[in-house]
């Protein structure tokens, strides 16, 4: 296996493996569905991935998208075809053009792009379309699909196309604290709300759950918003700082992050949010030994706490990837 793919495994296998500590548990329906697929000029078999973000929807339309898409990946195109001409949304449109693939699907999802140059579900299928296909420049496509829906887990998919070399996703930032049992006993698609209620009326740790609950549904922008936010609000809280230098990472410019969460391990060296996070931003941009590092100093620092006892489990999950 290559360097960049023990990376990725070794951060794949942390990511199973680890325990988060906030109790929220809103997710992504679909933020982290397609797989990241490497940029090379080779014809690839099959049809392209097709993957739509519909989060906590259960309307009508939602269900037959759904539908849809597994009807697509098991190759029953007729059948998934169905399901989606019975809509006329643009997920429903990205659909139809794929389903009939190879045949004129690349043409209609160019005439999508040319038309709603703004829609991020457009521009990431048609990226995806053109790499299948070997035609055109998927790079552009996955540039506008950022461009347009920065904040959407569409942008999060099309990171990970355009940095095959680096893990899926975006690092999370993960509190010392967990969120109230009356928001973990909702029903998920209820959760946000609910921490969104919370912020607006409480302190730190609110603004900061909420921020959480922002990225794992697949909106950063808002999340870093949101973390900004507090650490403004309360500029002696130190997990408000951590927080607000995680939400900046960006695959395209890492240092955003690094340049603010470093300088905090001079001014915070014993606390064990700012080693702790700083070791998952190192973990994923590839520095897996200087990351152990970091997760080393967070273990010892305040042995027994929360964000402690995370560390030691990336530090077990590690060690146990590499035998």
């Amino acid at each position: 296996m290559s360097p960049r793919g023990r990376i990725a495994l070794l951060v794949a296998l942390v990511a199973a493996a680890a325990v988060a500590v906030v109790a929220a548990a809103v997710v992504s329906a679909d933020g982290d569905s397609a797989t990241a697929t490497a940029v090379t000029p080779e014809l690839r078999k099959g049809r392209p991935p097709l993957s739509f973000a519909l989060g906590f929807r259960s309307d009508r339309e939602a269900e037959d998208l759904a539908r849809g898409v597994v009807a697509y990946q098991r190759a029953d195109t007729e059948a998934a075809a169905a399901f989606f001409a019975q809509h006329d949304s643009l997920e429903a449109k990205v659909g139809t053009a794929l389903a009939s693939w190879p045949e004129g699907s690349l043409d209609r999802l160019e005439q999508l792009a040319k038309l709603y140059p703004e829609s991020p579900v457009v521009q990431l299928h048609l990226g995806l379309a053109r790499l299948w296909a070997n035609e055109g420049d998927p790079v552009a496509a996955w540039r506008a699909t950022n461009e347009a829906g920065p904040d959407t887990p569409y942008a999060i998919v099309a990171g990970n196309l355009l940095h095959p070399q680096l893990p899926r996703g975006l690092p999370a930032f993960i509190p010392s604290f967990a969120a109230s049992a009356a928001v973990t006993r909702l029903p998920a698609a209820q959760q946000l709300d609910a921490l969104r209620r919370a912020a607006a009326q409480g302190g730190v740790r609110e603004q900061l759950l909420y921020g959480v609950g922002l990225q794992r549904v697949g909106r950063p922008v808002s999340a870093s918003k949101m973390f900004t936010s507090a650490a403004r609000r309360f500029p002696d809280e130190v997990e408000a700082k951590v927080a607000d230098a995680v939400g900046r990472f960006d695959k395209d410019a890492p240092e955003r992050a690094f340049g603010r969460l470093g300088p905090l391990t001079r001014t915070y060296p014993n606390e064990p949010s700012v080693r702790f996070h700083l070791g998952v931003l190192l973990l994923w941009t590839g520095r897996v030994e200087a990351a152990q590092r970091q997760f080393r100093l967070a273990a010892r620092t305040q042995p027994g706490s929360p964000l402690a006892r995370e560390a030691a489990r990336y530090l077990e999950t590690i060690r146990r990837a590499r035998g």
